[in-house]
């Protein structure tokens, strides 16, 4: 990393993948920059409120001022408002987690959720993380959305990531996701057990406008594997599918989604674009 701008994002983005506070020689080294070039830029983020040391140890942790940035985006683009009660309906038929995910470049984030899970075994994970193409029912999804070479060149960009951070399914190969890429276009769904966490199953659909050649994003449905079954989530399929699809008729209502769709509707260079690395 050389720029100064590139230099700041690298530490807001290693600050935000940690739940912990990092020491300053650590993020240095993680990011492969000089101490005193670390150590001037977060004066800087300090000053301008986005990152604060931790009392008497002076490692340096993320403040919520992003969180409250990103909130408010959401907010004013409209789409939590038109798919949180879709979502809510869904929670409540499958009794688990859903989540809905937006595309924007090679980054699919999951940016809303309703819990469907009132006792028992619960998967809550945090929102505003980007899902990992290569194992995660979002991520499979939208590759069945695209042509095996836009998919091949988006999952290739990301990477499989480390096999250890993942469950014990979790695709080892090019070979292998673009297998399960197929498997999903046929079924019109992605199903997955012990792929993206262990003890996990999820399945998920494309949200797509009708004509329009890429998906605005996702929505899943995430339980335990030991409650959500494959058979469970056969049964949900056209709860799922049916879901999908009033969200995408719903979006037009959304500057974000709008934006999107007219994009998409560009010729094939400006479609390219959109997955530009």
């Amino acid at each position: 990393m050389n720029g100064i701008l590139e230099r700041t994002l690298g530490i807001l983005e290693l600050l935000t993948s940690q739940g912990e506070p990092m020491e300053l020689s650590v993020i240095a080294e993680r990011l492969d920059i000089p101490n005193s070039a670390v150590h001037r830029l977060l004066a800087d983020l300090v000053r301008c409120g986005y990152v604060t040391q931790t009392r008497g140890h002076g490692d340096y942790m993320l403040t919520t001022k992003l969180v409250s940035m990103g909130l408010t985006y959401l907010s004013n683009t409209g789409i939590v408002d038109i798919g949180q009660p879709l979502l809510d309906h869904l929670a409540a038929a499958s009794g688990e987690l859903v989540r809905l995910s937006v595309l924007d470049g090679d980054r699919l984030t999951w940016v809303a959720r309703s819990q469907g899970a009132r006792q028992g075994l619960r998967y809550d994970p945090d929102m505003g993380s980007d899902a990992r193409l290569s194992c995660s029912s979002s991520g499979w999804a939208l590759m069945s959305a695209l042509t095996d070479d836009e998919a091949l060149a988006l999952v290739s960009r990301q990477g499989l990531g480390d096999p250890a951070d993942y469950g014990p399914n979790a695709p080892t190969s090019l070979q292998a996701v673009m297998q399960a890429v197929k498997d999903t276009r046929a079924r019109g769904y992605s199903v997955t057990v012990d792929t993206y966490t262990a003890g996990l199953s999820a399945m998920a659909a494309p949200v797509r406008l009708s004509g329009q050649p890429r998906p605005l994003g996702m929505v899943s449905v995430a339980g335990p594997s030991a409650r959500f079954t494959e058979e469970r989530m056969h049964a949900l399929a056209p709860e799922l599918l049916a879901t999908a699809a009033r969200l995408a008729a719903a979006s037009g209502a959304s500057p974000f989604f709008r934006s999107r769709s007219g994009a998409q509707g560009g010729d094939a260079g400006e479609r390219r674009a959109i997955y530009a690395p």
